[in-house]
Order: structure tokens, then sequence, then C-alpha cells
């Protein structure tokens, strides 16, 4: 099939019955050990060990820990048959202790591996991306012949790791990365959502072909446009296979990094989906200590457990964005005056960050040292020059008058309705003619109850899943009430959505057993090296299976390369090899600069 039909194809689909009333997508049961997914069972929460699976005092210890904290599963690296054959030890030990937590082998391209690691553990993920590929980067064109020699060469690797957790009812999670698909994959169908969702359905036919369905999907990307769009994608083509395509979906932002940035760019890709009724299990992957993961985790699935929100009443209403790739909605352009100056929104302008006046009244004597946080546009004053127009999106009447407005004008839904506000917004983009741009809220009640995670957790999921869906010119945060942070907390949701770059961005991986140095510690050594670059994304990567593949899109890595040695790379391509972890920082920097992307940090041109 062709690239236009293909894109036809893919335009008939949908990941969801309801865009504006979602409930839980229905998914088959899936049992890890005696722990069951999808179906009528909670959404469950799972994370990975940082200790080197050889190490089987430590694995034991970091599980227990984490099953202390709320861990429902617990994965474990097995790079080699023999870190896979010393599962064997770990299981025994936690048992030892009534620990009876479901373990998961994390594969990545030794067959052998999957093949040892299956006889001591309840669930191993593989990537097919690298599961019977060594990934080379190579550019041509596969015929239909040889394209299919090629699903035969991975039906033989395949098959026997098939049959064996068939034997043992051991469980599979097919898991899909961006950034490491295949060569073949890439060569067909790109380094796409697409091509992401087509590698697992490669592995999962040959499943299906030997009646196994004890498998779970995931579709990880270090950014969450790309990964909402793959996960979409798949949940639509897996509808699109058959009834019995419902297997349950695991979700998670892959290399995500630490502290708010990491918990930011988790929320919106989960959340997002969490939203839209998809996910049946999740893994927050921060480049901190594993247990760190699990209260931000469960935070997650909290906020989903009561239901998805209140219904709207559909009269026939369709998405007018994109389902399966970022497109921004298409508005007109119009200024409003700003704190400062006028400010442009719509079109192609930079998304704004409006706030309540109290916020500007609060730092405006400490405006000069906020930086890039600054507050743009004031809540009230928009309403009071009747820049703003506030609506019920429900009621055909207002919806109708803004329709007619003769001018440009920034709308919004109103407070106090009983709707979530990302199907209000989702309502208002539906409803609304194209030439008015929107001012998103990531509140229609605003209150100061919760701590700062549930406030970060609410704006990062509504922001964050109405910008990646293209929606969005200006957006108002009034969840989290103290100045400082509630600007903040505005631009870093913006950088972590991809719609407003104004610092560096990092990926950072979340560490595992494979990890040659310590992440924490160099990811924030890079961090105070390079973290005033504006618009430079740096990948921190703790060994090659995360290397250059799982970086994407990255500008530079810095990845572990073999003990106590890091290899530095220009996008995809390694260009310093064998580093010594000392040296490793000041050639990074040494890097940037050679490629013109170095600017001295203000402290350092001040001082």
């Amino acid at each position: 099939m062709s690239r236009a039909g293909d894109a036809a194809v893919v335009g008939m689909l949908s990941y969801v019955k309801d865009f504006f009333s979602s409930s839980r997508r229905p998914s088959r049961e899936v049992m890890v050990g005696g722990l069951g997914f999808g179906a009528s069972h909670p959404v469950r929460v799972q994370s990975m060990i940082t200790s080197d699976t050889m190490d089987t005092a430590a694995c034991v210890k970091e599980t227990l820990r984490l099953v202390e904290v709320g861990c429902e599963m617990v994965r474990i690296t097995a790079p080699t048959v023999k870190d896979a054959a010393n599962l064997r030890n770990i299981r025994f030990g936690l048992n030892a202790v009534g620990c009876t937590v479901p373990l998961v082998a994390d594969i990545h391209f030794k067959p052998e591996a999957a093949l040892e690691a299956a006889q001591w553990v309840e669930k191993v993920r593989i990537n097919p991306g690298n599961f019977a590929d060594s990934k080379k980067f190579n550019i041509r064109d596969y015929s239909d012949a040889e394209y299919a020699d090629e699903l035969e060469r991975i039906r033989e690797r395949f098959t026997p790791l098939v049959k064996l957790c068939q034997e043992r009812d051991v469980a599979l999670r097919i898991g899909t990365n961006h950034g490491s698909l295949s060569d073949r994959i890439m060569n067909r169908f790109g380094d796409s959502p697409r091509g992401m969702v087509e590698s697992a359905l490669e592995f999962a036919r040959i499943a299906r072909d030997l009646n196994f369905h004890q498998m779970i999907f995931s579709m990880k990307a270090s950014n969450p446009k790309v990964m909402i769009a793959a996960y979409r994608l798949l949940v639509a083509r897996l509808d699109a296979e058959g009834d019995d395509w419902n297997y349950p979906i695991h979700l998670g932002v892959t290399e995500a990094g630490d502290g708010e940035d990491g918990r930011i760019k988790s929320a919106i890709g989960i959340g997002s989906l969490l939203s839209d009724g998809i996910g049946d299990t999740i893994r927050v992957s921060l480049t901190e200590d594993s247990e760190h993961e699990i209260p931000v985790a469960k935070a997650l699935v909290a906020r989903f457990q009561g239901g998805i929100g209140h219904p709207v009443t559909n009269q026939g209403d369709r998405p007018t964005w994109p389902l399966f790739e970022y497109q921004r909605r298409a508005s007109g352009k119009m200024t409003a005056e700003g704190i400062v100056h006028l400010i442009a929104l719509g079109g192609n302008e930079t998304v704004a960050v409006a706030v309540p006046r109290r916020v500007d009244e609060a730092v405006a004597h400490k405006r000069a040292g906020l930086g890039d946080y600054q507050p743009e546009l004031i809540h009230e004053d928009l309403l009071r020059a009747d820049h703003l127009l506030d609506v019920d999106p429900r009621s055909p009447e207002e919806m109708q008058a803004a329709n007619a407005l003769p001018e440009t004008r920034l709308v919004t839904v109103r407070d106090g309705i009983d709707l979530a506000p990302i199907a209000a917004f989702r309502l208002l983009a539906a409803r609304l003619d194209p030439r008015h741009p929107i001012l998103l809220k990531d509140t229609l009640s605003p209150h100061s109850d919760g701590e700062f995670l549930d406030h970060l957790l609410t704006s990062a999921i509504v922001f964050g899943s109405l910008l990646c869906d293209g929606i969005g010119d200006a957006i108002l945060l009034r969840s989290e009430e103290a100045p400082g942070q509630s600007l903040r907390l505005a631009y870093n949701i913006l950088q972590a959505s991809g719609v407003r770059i104004f610092k560096t961005d990092y990926v950072a991986c979340p560490s595992c057993g494979r990890t040659l140095f310590n992440l924490q510690e160099t990811t924030a050594r890079i961090k105070a090296s390079t973290s005033h670059l504006k618009g430079v994304r740096i990948a921190v990567m703790g060994c090659i299976v995360n290397g250059p593949g799982e970086m994407a899109d990255a500008d530079f890595g810095y990845v572990g390369g073999a003990p106590g040695k890091v290899n530095l790379y220009v996008g995809k391509q390694a260009v310093k090899f064998n580093i010594p972890e000392g040296e490793a920082v000041e050639r990074l920097v040494d890097l940037i600069k050679e490629h013109g992307r170095w600017m001295e940090s203000p402290a350092a041109s001040q001082s």
C-alpha cells in the first residue's frame, strides 16, 4: 500500500468511542503470576530496579523496598544469559522471605537470554526493534519478498520463546521503543508512531499464530507527543484487527528525567492516555532511586479511579484535530495588552502564559530575577478589555454568538461548569470557529487543596493532553496558588509538551542493572554545566541499549560505552569514543561548542 493509502486507512481509525466522555478501554485479562491485568482489574503500578542483576542480595533488597511502597510488579534487566540465569536466585531469595511479587525480565538483543529468563520469572519483556535485529542504520528498499523473508527470520527466532512462555504460563510484554526500531521497520514506515505500532504487530501476529494471548503492549518514547500518538494508534489498530485483539496496555514515558521535569513529562504522557481510558499498568521512569517512582505513579492512577469526568451529551461532534499526529489548531491572530508589551496570540504565535492578577502583584518586585519565567497576560485585564470571552461549550446559543462575532476573540471555557477540563476544551475546539484562538485553564473550579504534586499532576495532565492535541494558544494555571511555583510550573509544562522551548531539554534514562555509571550524579553534573543553554536537547544514557536509538531526536548524547568510559554523540552518530568518565562532561561541553550551540551562562558572563 502506498504512503497515501496508509494515511487514508489511518484516517478512518479511532482510539476511543467518544472524545468528550471517555470510559476505560475494555481489555482481556492477562495474568502475570497471581496478578491480573486488564479486564476489571485496577490499573497496576510497576517499576524497575537499578541494582546489578548478578548481585542477588542487592536485587532482593531493592525489590523489597519497592514492594513496601506499593509497587505491584518489578522489572529486572537481563542483558546476558548469565544475568538471566541469576533471576532464579533472585526469585528464590524473594520467595524465602515470603515475597511473591511478579518479576519481569527485561530483554534486549539476546533471544537466548529471554529463553533462560522465562524459566524463572512471571513475565518477559522484549523490544521488537532489537530482539532479533542488530541495528545498523542501513538505508535500503525492501521488496515485498525480502520483507517477508525478514519476517520469517524473526518468526524462527521468536517462536521458541513464545512456546516456552506458553508451556510455563509466562506472560510477554511486546514493548516498542521509539528510536530503537529495526532497520526493516525504519525503511518501510519511518521513525514514526506508525512504525512503532507495526513493529509490535509483527511480533503479535507470530504469537497469535501459535495461539498465545498472554500479551501486554507498550509504545514508549521520551517525547510525549510521539508517545501519545503511538499509543493512540496502537489502540486504534488493535480495535480494527478484531474484538479478540483487546490486549492490556502498559504506559510509560521513557527517559523522562528527574525532579519536576520528569514528573511533568510523565504526567503529560501517561495522564493524557489515562484520561482517554487507555492504560492497564503504568511505570513512571525517573532518573532517581526506583522507589521514588511509585508515589508519582500511584497519584496518577488515583486520579482516575473514580471515573474520568462528567459526561458530555454528544450531538455528533467530531475532533477537528488530527488523532495520530501533532498539528496545532489553526486560528486567526490577534493582539492583547500584556503586562509589559502587546502579546500576539493565535496562528503560529508562541503559546502565551496568563496569570491571575494576584500572581503578577506577588512577583512584580522581583520580575528582573524571574528570568524566562515571566507572566505575560493578566486574566482579569483580558476580561476587562473585552479580549477574552468565556462560554459554556455545551450551549448552542453561546457558541452561535461566539462564532458570529465579527472580530477575532480569545475564547475560554467558563468557570464552574460541571465538565472535566479536557472534555470541555475539546468540545470548545470542536464547536468554535477556527478563527478564534483558545485560552486553556487547568481547572474550572480553582482551589488550593492538596500537595504540590497534586497540582503538578492536575496541570500537566490537562494542559499536556490538550497542547499535544494541538489545542491552545495561551494557558492560565490556577491549581497551584504559590505565585513563583505556578509560573515555573506553567513554563515547564509548555517545555515538556514541546510547544515552547525556552531552556535545555534533558532526556535521561531511569537507570537499571545495565547502567555503566551513576546516572543521578552524572545527570546532575551535566545539568550544572549546561542548564543555561536554550533549546538544546541532551540525552544521558547509561548504556548502549539506551544509546543512539533511544536518544531519538536529541542534539547531543552522553552514553556509557564501557565501565568508566563514555561515548559522545551528535544526534545518533557517535563522534567521541572511550572518554574517561572524569573528563566526559567537559568534553561534552567542548562538543557543544564545536557545533555552535554553546552560550555563556549569565552568571559566568557577569563574574
